[in-house]
């Protein structure tokens, strides 16, 4: 096992370690158990059930094989890949393999995968017995700096993305970057919108630092590749620890283009847009809206434009989405953001700082659905 970073999320008793480095997942126990033992559980918690889906069966494998051979009793339930698997139907079926495999409230829930395991395991693991100890193993970059951080888990409603849902925070996040190796170049690329996302939101040197090194990030170039994922998720864990449960406001920064990107995927079917992909055109499209508003000037925008599209990334939306600007509004209403039925978007004030803004005139809205 390769050395490693340590990140920490600090929540009081539900602090936890972010554990990234190269090697890891063959060696999961020396992570996992002293965090069971911190949270109280000790040697007598050997007891587990990886989650993962069938993209990802190998990864699995591996977990649960050197678990195995650590003295864990350990199952593998695997679900279909991708959205159309984060929904209650899906949670049911995890809920019966549960109960057949008698599962107690000492039994680790150990998601191993991208963000729709990760957040569908976690899911079933804030609600199977009033609440289970919650393991991530992310194996995308996406999952890596976005959703295996902070606790949020749900599934999908169909009329809404992450509608139902619960904060759960795992235990611990295990981040070994040679799972991205066998990544598909579409899914690294959609993950790189997020980490673009830090740096618009929270640093602009950050920011800075991707435009001067997209090119070795998107070869996987592994001192690059870790400084991302690590000064991602220490960025998102300082939103986590000032605002867990989306109370202040401060937290909804973290969703900076996410309005419009949801709204995207809601409307173009779970999986014809990667959720990245969504978030890249729902930046733009946040930024053309602070534009129009005269919140920034229009050279923000542009330099988001030029290292999405340095990333391989989508800055337009698509043709069959953007006649449908009206759907796309009544999809935004359902937005966590949205206050009975009145939109609210993330919006930039300058490289690095990001606001709540609230009482934006609809029409404004469709402006920039018709000329992105």
């Amino acid at each position: 096992m390769s050395a490693s970073e340590i990140v920490h999320v600090s929540l009081g008793e539900r602090s936890y370690d972010i554990v990234l480095g190269q090697d890891l997942i063959a060696n999961a126990a020396a992570a996992i158990n002293p965090w069971l033992a911190e949270k109280g559980l000790g040697k007598g918690t050997a007891r587990g059930v990886v989650i993962a889906d069938r993209n990802v069966s190998g990864h699995a494998r591996v977990v649960a094989n050197h678990l195995q051979a650590a003295g864990w009793d350990i199952s593998v339930a695997e679900v279909d890949p991708g959205e159309a698997s984060k929904n209650l139907g899906m949670a049911s079926r995890l809920y019966d393999a549960l109960v057949q495999l008698k599962t107690d409230r000492k039994t680790a829930i150990i998601a191993v995968g991208g963000g729709v395991i990760g957040d569908l395991a976690g899911f079933v693991a804030a609600t199977f017995n009033r609440g289970l100890p919650f393991i991530q193993i992310p194996t995308t970059l996406l999952a890596d700096v976005d959703s295996s951080v902070g606790g949020k888990v749900g599934i999908n409603h169909p009329s809404a993305k992450n509608l139902i849902g619960a904060f759960h925070q795992p235990f611990g996040v295990l981040i070994d970057t040679d799972c991205l190796k066998t990544l598909p170049r579409r899914e690294y690329r959609s993950g790189l919108a997020e980490v673009v996302k830090y740096g618009v939101i929270l640093d602009a040197d950050f920011f800075g630092w991707l435009e001067q090194n997209a090119e070795a990030l998107l070869e996987q170039q592994p001192g690059p590749l870790r400084h991302a994922i690590a000064r991602s998720c220490q960025l998102k864990a300082m939103v986590v620890e000032q605002d867990e449960f989306e109370r202040t406001g401060l937290r909804a920064a973290l969703n900076y283009g996410h309005t419009y990107a949801h709204a995207f995927e809601a409307l173009a079917g779970y999986g014809e847009l990667l959720h990245g992909e969504a978030v890249s055109i729902g930046m733009v499209c946040a930024s053309r809206l602070a534009e129009r508003l005269g919140r920034i000037p229009a050279e923000m925008t542009a330099r988001q434009i030029e290292l999405l599209k340095r990333c391989e990334l989508p800055v337009a939306i698509p043709e069959n989405l953007k006649v449908r600007g009206p759907e796309l509004v009544e999809c935004m209403r359902l937005d966590k953001k949205s206050v009975a039925g009145k939109l609210r978007f993330v919006l930039p004030t300058k490289l690095g700082h990001v606001e709540l803004v609230e009482g934006i005139d609809e029409a404004e809205v469709l402006a920039v659905i018709e000329a992105c």
